[in-house]
């Protein structure tokens, strides 16, 4: 391998830090350039599927994710005035996955972990404050212009691997549409510290109502009960200060669990949601993945899995074309495999779960509600939910593309 054969990564989020990561740990040179001064603190995303567990034990993260994170090993699914509708036990999955689980654990505590890990190899080097304004690519390779508190830069590289975001420059550089829309609410994402645990709720839960439908799930925190999580979406109407006032915020959490106190509340914020999908994930030496290829709604928490499964799938292939031990049409895999799973689940699965639980027909609310009541008391059919809402049938579509 040629020294000047290494790979530059846009975005030092959790998929650009896990590209790094797999790519310097078999030998290929990386420079990672991030725009933040330091780890971004994102609230979004806090749950591992088992697939994406699989993918990176190898590289020793599942592991140390283990040891923080918390096991999720049922989820329900609720009406706000008929209560729980169905639980279903994900260690259905058992003879299907070593990690019949959800694990929760915020991306802005796994981004630490994985750049420690790429600090201790030598051909990885992680580069904050730079902020990529230009990608070109060149008859021997890229050229990237980054601005950098040493003023402009410019860096050189055979590949360049787009994880900087929704609204990526390595995606604009390289001309590739991204289509779909954006939800004309916003969601708001709210952080309390009282244990809905003791009210009955399971650690992943979700609340149908026809307008104030609601998620809630348990997170890590100092220590036990850890943080719960209240997703929603607001008012299209509702400005971003009335939506994450105290009171408005406080009606919204009673209307889930009424409390004879005011809830605690750690965090909040509030931000727009998309459903788009890049038409294609390569041009040339230019090749993207997580956000900066797919966007789409929270519920279900498919879009880190997504990512970090884009990550490993693409570095997979690409280990092996820098490597010589493939052409680069072989990258074009990743785009069949990654962008098929995408479309065909993960898009599919994360707007049928946001209709499922806003739907204001009361007929066909309650005949989804009730179909998922069926499932849950069905072993077969529970377990047919839990292969996609885990996102097993999606990796295993993705897989058998060749």
């Amino acid at each position: 391998m040629k020294a000047r054969e290494k790979v530059i990564i846009v975005g030092g989020g959790p998929v650009g830090l896990l590209c790094a990561l797999n790519l310097a740990s078999h030998d290929v040179p990386v420079l990672v350039l991030e725009s933040h001064p330091e780890l971004f603190m994102d609230l979004r995303a806090g749950s591992f599927h088992p697939p994406t567990l699989e993918v990176m034990e190898p590289l020793g993260l599942t592991a140390k994710l283990l040891d923080i994170g918390i096991p999720v090993h049922k989820w329900q699914l609720r009406d706000r005035n008929k209560g729980i509708i169905a639980t279903f036990e994900l260690s259905l999955l058992g003879d299907e996955t070593p990690f019949p689980f959800r694990l929760h654990l915020e991306q802005h505590r796994f981004t630490p972990i994985v750049l420690e890990e790429l600090r201790k190899l030598p051909n990885a080097e992680v580069r904050f404050s730079s902020h990529v304004e230009n990608i070109a690519q060149t008859d021997s390779g890229v050229r990237v212009t980054a601005r950098t508190p040493d003023g402009e830069e410019a860096f050189e590289s055979t590949w360049v691997i787009g994880a900087d975001g929704g609204g990526s420059v390595v995606r604009n550089c390289a001309d590739i549409e991204f289509e779909g829309f954006t939800f004309p609410e916003r969601f708001a994402l709210i952080s309390t510290t009282h244990d809905l645990g003791h009210d009955g709720f399971t650690d992943t839960a979700y609340i149908s109502h026809p307008v104030e439908w609601c998620a809630v799930f348990r997170l890590p925190d100092q220590g036990p009960p850890g943080l719960w999580r209240f997703l929603y979406g607001c008012d299209p109407d509702e400005s971003e200060q009335d939506a994450l006032s105290t009171p408005r915020i406080e009606r919204r959490l009673q209307s889930v669990q009424p409390k004879s106190t005011p809830y605690d509340i750690v965090h909040r914020t509030i931000y727009r949601v998309h459903q788009r999908v890049a038409t294609t994930f390569r041009n040339g030496r230019l090749l993207i993945a997580g956000d900066a290829a797919h966007l789409n709604n929270p519920i279900g928490g498919f879009g880190l899995n997504c990512g970090l499964q884009d990550a490993m799938n693409l570095t997979d292939k690409l280990i092996r074309v820098i490597h010589a031990d493939a052409s680069d049409d072989f990258l074009g895999l990743y785009v069949r495999q990654r962008r098929t799973a995408n479309i065909e689940y993960v898009q599919e699965a994360s707007i049928r779960n946001k209709r499922l639980l806003e739907e204001t027909d009361e007929s066909v609310r309650l005949s989804r509600l009730d179909d998922m009541r069926r499932s849950s008391l069905d072993p077969s059919l529970a377990k047919a939910v839990l292969m996609r809402s885990s996102m097993i049938d999606s990796m295993r579509r993705a897989n058998s593309i060749v």
